[in-house]
């Protein structure tokens, strides 16, 4: 009997002593290279945390210059008391300031925001615009402090990625290490902006890399914790809004409610997103009807958020105020629905205008107020069974938000780290997790994701779908003088007939292409000085399958490791 116990210890230390080498050598010959990673990251963090810092106080110091309030937490208050035509004038000159701003700045006149940092991640390893970028995070602080009914969530993160951006260029880093470095500056970038380190790092990871691998994990957290640091060594540790009553679930009976809530919450996510790409299409309309310069939009849009501040304060910028009073429970029931109802129409205006901001803020502000309108109802029907209003409000704030951003973790993560409040888990885990699974049917996944794919991005699928678009034919196709190429006069032909590609045309064009004409390969062309096609090579479809697998391996192999 103790010959096969020694045999089976003696198995045991072997292995040990030869992960312990295995270790030893990794950490002499890759460890070097990590903990360098992990000092750029942490720099970045940093960098990140000090531009989400500096962005905020930059709209504090407008907004309180522009609209003469002490306390910008009580801007609504403020406003309330101001002459009407000065809560009318300040939007419209911000908006004229934000449009020729992005008219000198941007190819489009459009801002930067969450959904080309998600695009720049899948297919620009890592990297953002960074003048566009700039110009967009200027028009947003603008559009901010003079009565846009946006949140300064979506210029944050943008403008971590420009940051993120530059160094990767200094040090001409590859996908993946892009990829991580931009992860890192956006967690440092929302950890800074809400004082949010565990929901920053899961956001970075949930939204924009999309991915949980675990050799992103460590530099995405040290640079969290930087941004984190930056922003307690300003302002403390105290959480964005204090709650005076949390409330409690009274019994697991009440559950079923916020299943109700989750559902109802998930509609009204909906309902916002779409009246922003509403907004969006006929502003776009509007536009070309009446030949409208594109420097002007902004200004229309804030003409329009102007006269409905003038009798709807609430709408003006970030509405930390009306959140704070819906989470208190000091709104009534008429109240909190009208004010949900403006304030989806103030953001949608914001948006179609083209003004900048972000949209989380706004989903915190309308979640918290059907939250709390629900709550006035489910109580007053069974009060014996039920706990407190402001406790619906707490679960539908994280409820919307989450539909939103297509992030149920970070989103519910982040609630919590604002409020302070981890004993109502189990409600706004309920809420949220219904409100995320229908609204994620009825746009495409997410508010971010359906914006990518109105443009042409198709990134909600997955890499399977947007891979394709990142390969040009030109650089798959096989030259003239290969000795597997065609003769002249088939390709000749198939050009004559139409069946052929452009040099300059994607894979994702070109492989239905394959799939509808049942062929082998096809022609490429370019046009010449004169005007007509010009085969230049030829594009053969076991290539591009060969390109496509090679891509999906290498995506998987990032995701995985």
């Amino acid at each position: 009997m103790a010959d096969p116990l020694r045999t089976f210890f003696g198995n045991q230390m072997r292995q040990a002593s030869e992960a312990c080498g295995h270790g030893w050598r990794v950490l002499r010959h890759r460890g070097p290279g990590k903990v360098q990673f992990w000092f750029i990251a942490l720099i970045i963090g940093i960098a990140a945390g000090f531009a989400a810092l500096g962005f905020r106080v930059g709209i504090d110091w407008l907004e309180s210059t522009l609209y003469g309030t002490p306390d910008t937490y009580r801007l609504h208050s403020h406003v309330e008391n101001q002459p009407w035509f000065l809560i009318l004038t300040l939007p419209i000159l911000g908006g004229l300031a934000v449009g020729l701003i992005l008219h000198r700045f941007t190819p489009d006149g459009r801002v930067r925001a969450v959904a080309d940092v998600i695009e720049g991640a899948a297919m620009n390893n890592g990297r953002v615009e960074t003048r566009a970028g700039l110009a967009s995070a200027l028009a947003s602080l603008i559009t901010l402090s003079s009565g846009g009914s946006s949140g300064r969530e979506g210029p944050v993160v943008h403008l971590a990625g420009v940051v993120s951006t530059w160094v990767c260029r200094r040090i001409n880093a590859d996908g993946v290490t892009g990829r991580d470095l931009l992860g890192c500056a956006v967690a440092a970038a929302v950890s800074a902006s809400f004082n949010a380190p565990i929901a920053g790092a899961l956001f970075a990871l949930e939204v924009v890399l999309r991915h949980f691998a675990v050799h992103a994990f460590a530099p995405i957290v040290i640079a969290a914790v930087a941004g984190t640091v930056i922003t307690r060594m300003t302002f403390g540790s105290l959480p964005e809004f204090l709650l005076t009553s949390p409330g409690a679930l009274q019994f697991y009976v009440e559950l079923p409610a916020f299943l109700i809530l989750g559902l109802i919450c998930g509609v009204v996510a909906a309902i916002l997103m779409r009246a922003i790409f509403l907004a969006e299409d006929v502003g776009n309309y509007v536009q070309d009807w009446i030949g409208l310069p594109g420097w002007l939009r902004p200004a229309l849009a804030g003409a329009l958020l102007g006269g409905l501040a003038i009798w709807y304060p609430h709408i003006i910028g970030v509405g930390y105020e009306t959140t704070y009073l819906a989470l208190a429970g000091q709104l009534l029931l008429g109240q909190a629905v009208l004010f949900a109802v403006f304030k989806t129409v103030a953001v949608a205006i914001t948006f179609g205008g083209r003004m900048g901001g972000g949209v989380f803020s706004p989903s915190l502000m309308v979640g918290a107020l059907t939250g709390l309108a629900f709550g006035w109802i489910a109580t007053g029907l069974v009060p014996d069974m039920s706990g407190s209003q402001t406790l619906y409000a707490f679960a539908g704030m994280g409820a919307v938000a989450a539909a939103v951003l297509g992030a149920p973790i970070s989103t519910t993560l982040i609630v919590f780290e604002l409020t302070g409040d981890w004993q109502t888990g189990l409600a706004v885990m309920v809420a949220v997790s219904l409100s995320t699974a229908l609204a994620s049917r009825l746009v495409d996944r997410s508010f971010f994701l359906t914006q990518l794919e109105r443009k042409g991005a198709h990134v909600a699928a997955g890499p399977q779908a947007y891979l394709l678009a990142l390969f040009r034919a030109s650089s798959v196709m096989r030259p003239l003088d290969d000795p597997r190429s065609p003769d002249p006069e088939t390709c000749a032909a198939m050009i004559a007939a139409g069946t052929c590609v452009s040099s300059g045309a994607t894979l994702e064009a070109a492989l239905p292409m394959f799939e509808r004409e049942d062929i082998a390969f096809l022609p490429v062309i370019r046009e010449d000085t004169e005007g007509g096609p010009v085969w230049c090579g030829t594009l053969f479809h076991v290539d591009v399958l060969k390109a496509y697998n090679r891509a999906l391996a290498e995506t998987a192999a990032e995701e995985h490791s």
